[in-house]
């Protein structure tokens, strides 16, 4: 598994960079590191991870498509400010994901941290989710997921995918520096719905975490 887990961890490293570049091939590279990543987990029966990636590779889809929506004529993503109350909602419904997913993991798994991996895995999606909005606000978010993950994986051994997530804390402050630089003078308005129409597309980075992250 570590020669498979190495490849994970730097596809997943590759799609952060370019997701910290704002730069749309983050999406297709993240979307590998996540597959190869759901294997990883299962392996390492931390099951709340391994669903994660599967949900990494739905907002994936979604995040590639929002992103190709709102490009700038430098063939980089426009960021986009988070609203304080849109923030307190996505993240009051990660602590009552948190809680349900790890009632499950407790219940009827044999997880290795069932509370612990769940409440990752939980924010991790919100941070996911302003990410494909084009919050700068995630990068905070997963700086501090991150962190935890690290420890995580030391517990369980996964020495490589630890090595990883400190990497992505680097890559989660470089990240947000280069985001606010780019969304200095953004007002605190919610993001261009969906079906609006783009004032420039651009065709095509991320895991995206992550495994991953990915991210």
């Amino acid at each position: 598994m570590t020669v498979f887990e190495l490849f994970a961890a730097l596809v997943s490293a590759w799609g952060v960079w370019l997701t910290a570049r704002r730069r749309p091939w983050c999406w297709p590279v993240g979307l590998i590191s996540v597959l190869a990543y759901t294997w990883v987990f299962v392996d390492a029966k931390l099951y709340s991870d391994a669903l994660l990636q599967l949900a990494f590779a739905v907002l994936i889809v979604y995040g590639w498509y929002r992103w190709l929506q709102h490009m700038g004529t430098d063939g980089r993503v426009e960021v986009a400010a988070l609203p304080p109350r849109q923030a307190a909602t996505h993240v009051l419904i990660g602590v009552f994901g948190a809680l349900a997913l790890g009632a499950a993991m407790y219940s009827w798994t044999d997880a290795a941290l069932p509370w612990l991996d769940a409440a990752l895995t939980a924010f991790s999606l919100v941070a996911q989710w302003w990410q494909a909005r084009r919050h700068i606000a995630a990068w905070w978010l997963w700086i501090v997921v991150d962190v935890i993950y690290v420890g995580e994986y030391v517990y369980k051994h996964l020495l490589i995918t630890s090595v990883l997530y400190a990497g992505f804390v680097a890559l989660a402050v470089i990240g947000w520096r280069s985001w606010r630089n780019a969304g200095s003078g953004i007002k605190n308005t919610p993001a261009a719905p969906m079906d609006s129409v783009p004032a420039t597309v651009t065709a095509p980075d991320r895991p995206r975490r992550r495994g991953g992250h990915a991210a």
